[in-house]
């Protein structure tokens, strides 16, 4: 599964880069026309991050910033490894 969010499915699209030139209507021009449409990639921004599954087993996945924003995966609890016992007066 790469490039694609391991939680929501999102992946990789295609879609067009359209370039334009001369001057706006609004702005005293005769208007832009288009010179060109390449085809693009529309890749999704995904993060490895540790995260907790249902099962309580800690995983690496690659997901999706939507998701990590939303709360749709759990992210892995990292434990302090020691802490000082506070003296008692």
């Amino acid at each position: 599964m790469a490039r694609q969010c391991e939680t929501c499915g999102k992946k990789v699209q295609m879609g067009n880069r359209v370039e334009t030139r001369g001057k706006a209507k609004y702005l005293g021009g005769v208007g832009t026309k288009i010179t060109g449409i390449t085809r693009r990639k529309f890749v999704p921004n995904l993060q490895r991050v540790h995260v907790t599954m249902p099962s309580g087993e800690n995983k690496t996945v690659r997901v999706c910033t939507q998701c990590l924003r939303s709360g749709a995966v759990r992210k892995t609890v990292k434990q302090k490894p020691f802490s000082m016992a506070v003296a008692k007066k």
